[in-house]
């Protein structure tokens, strides 16, 4: 009668217990690890912030490439089992514990929890569920417990209707962002506000709204964080693709569009100025009138994964749909000309960086693909992810199944997880290559 969600007691029971046995057994065979440090299991040693030295900043320079592993490792690849509609979830979790700098970080134990009921934290869920899916046990994985974190801090995705895969997303990188308040080490006393936690390390990034009016051409600018780039298709209602000649948009948002091809045409287009109308005129800040103006989206900082989400579902006032135009997209990504570095040179006459330049630092490669088959009302998510260099597997709730290149970019797509090629050290911007081959 109260809508709430609950999962077997028994089993959560029986789980409790067999972790205790094994947490006696641990604090038998090993002199090293201290009782306390086995209270959490698997969260015992809290390592400390590594503060880099000149000297260790100095070999990074030299020998920027991670340790190459064999072609034939498996260890990470595990299944999920479907609990009942939730391949949303699973497709969006094989993308997330397959981000490599999220997961060096939840395999070294990093997280230290200061939620007074560790059992509701979902970043500690997500931990366990690391060591659980790189633990070499090649049987699925039953995330029962991760299901239930979900309805409880999401309470919109409860239950077992069909849920949107970029929704989950979404929320579940808010959870977690919330609840990795211990290891924001890095927040400025000056400025409360500014979180430094792991996922805005890896997430966040900068997208900047430049509104131009038109009659001073004064420019009001402002930078708000963003998580994913959400971009239209050809065949959107909403969208407002120029059609060509002769050619009407189909209802199933199949129609073709010259020109309007790529991730990089709808990056473009994100990108491009758009006159706003005289219906919309705001009042400038420099001539202090309502005037006209033009908006231009453009990105002011770059995340080091960046997750593109294509508007497939349509809900309108008219109909519910699902766009299924196929957008190409590339296994490297340059995202220079998307930048407001770069929109600023164009303006000041700079010649733009060819996109074969020798700077990597807006360079990415893709390396997590979630797809939606089906229709609308009744459909199914599947992921490719990479696991090593050119290595790429399909996952499919509990199987999965090596996956060819051609395969993944030849697939509709959904969401698309791009991470960067070149990272840099805050301290003293050292470039940190971050290598395809994990």
């Amino acid at each position: 009668m109260c809508k709430d969600y609950v999962y077997d007691k028994d089993i959560e029971q029986i789980a409790k217990e067999e972790q205790g046995e094994a947490l006696k057994l641990q604090a038998s065979t090993s002199t090293e690890v201290s009782h306390q440090q086995c209270s959490v299991p698997g969260l015992g040693e809290k390592y400390p912030t590594w503060e880099t030295t000149k000297p260790e900043l100095e070999l990074l320079g030299h020998n920027p490439r991670r340790r190459r592993i064999a072609s034939s490792f498996t260890i990470g690849l595990r299944g999920l089992i479907n609990l009942g509609n939730t391949c949303f979830m699973n497709c969006i979790v094989q993308a997330l514990t397959h981000t490599p700098i999220l997961r060096d970080f939840f395999l070294s134990d990093r997280h230290r929890c200061e939620m007074p009921s560790p059992e509701l934290c979902l970043v500690c869920e997500m931990s366990s569920l690391f060591r659980e899916l790189y633990s070499g046990n090649p049987s699925p994985h039953v995330p029962y417990k991760l299901l239930h974190l979900v309805w409880i801090h999401a309470r919109h995705l409860a239950g077992y209707r069909q849920q949107d895969a970029h929704e989950f997303l979404i929320a579940a990188l808010d959870v977690l962002h919330r609840h990795c308040k211990g290891d924001d080490v890095g927040k400025a006393a000056n400025n409360p506000n500014h979180c430094n936690c792991i996922i805005d390390q890896i997430f966040t990034g900068g997208l900047q709204s430049d509104v131009t009016c038109q009659a001073c051409h004064g420019v009001s600018t402002t930078i708000d964080p963003c998580w994913d780039i959400s971009l239209d298709l050809p065949g959107s209602c909403t969208s407002f693709w120029p059609m060509s000649p002769g050619r009407d948009s189909s209802v199933n948002g199949e129609s073709h569009i010259p020109g309007i091809t790529t991730l990089t045409d709808c990056l473009r287009r994100f990108t491009r100025p758009e006159h706003l109308g005289s219906s919309a005129k705001i009042k400038c800040g420099s001539c202090q009138s309502y005037q006209e103006s033009t908006k231009q989206l453009t990105m002011n900082k770059l995340p080091v994964v960046a997750c593109f989400h294509f508007k497939r579902f349509e809900h309108s006032a008219k109909q519910r749909r699902k766009i299924t135009t196929y957008i190409s997209f590339p296994l490297e990504l340059d995202m220079t000309p998307f930048m407001a570095s770069s929109k600023e040179s164009r303006m000041n006459g700079q010649l733009q960086l060819p996109t074969n330049s020798g700077n990597n630092e807006n360079k990415y490669s893709l390396f997590a693909v979630v797809n939606h088959q089906g229709t609308l009302e009744s459909g199914h998510y599947t992921s490719f992810i990479r696991h090593h260099k050119d290595q790429w597997f399909k996952c499919d709730d509990a199987v999965i199944t090596k996956a060819s290149i051609k395969d993944v970019l030849d697939s509709e797509g959904y969401l698309l997880f791009y991470h960067k090629q070149v990272l840099e050290h805050e301290s003293e911007k050292v470039k940190e290559m971050n290598t395809q081959a994990y």
